[in-house]
């Protein structure tokens, strides 16, 4: 399955091909500031999986990951991991913003405090335990 996206102008386009590896709510501080907003819902997929059409910037967040941004509109589109694996894609930026589903909370010990967690969903308080 194919499913496509884009920013707010319409500038950048991308489709991502098949599942994703894993569809996460991310509460750390560095997704709070990257997206300006409390948490990255973001759905994980092999970067080989993404094709992406228009202008982006990049911005360096950490050691392992980039933030990817459309140059026109600056909608907040991908977390880019480095070393060429992984790209989490915020799940608002799907044409159907809806087509997946979360399925647990990552780093919900730098949650914000009056965000409530009452929807069932696994919780981990730093990263997925390997």
């Amino acid at each position: 399955m194919i499913r496509e996206g884009g920013c707010l102008c319409g500038a950048v386009r991308f489709k991502a091909e098949g599942e994703p590896l894993n569809v996460r709510i991310c509460h750390c501080r560095l997704c709070q500031k990257a997206m300006g907003s409390p948490f990255f819902a973001r759905a994980q997929f092999d970067q080989r999986a993404l094709t992406v059409e228009g202008e982006t910037e990049r911005y360096a967040s950490s050691e392992n990951i980039d933030r990817v941004f459309c140059k026109r509109c600056g909608t907040r589109l991908f977390s880019w991991r480095r070393n060429g694996t992984l790209a989490g894609v915020s799940l608002t930026t799907f044409d159907d913003r809806n087509a997946f589903t979360p399925t647990e909370h990552i780093w919900v010990s730098e949650k914000l405090a009056w965000l409530k967690l009452d929807d069932g969903l696994v919780q981990y308080q730093g990263t997925i335990p390997t």
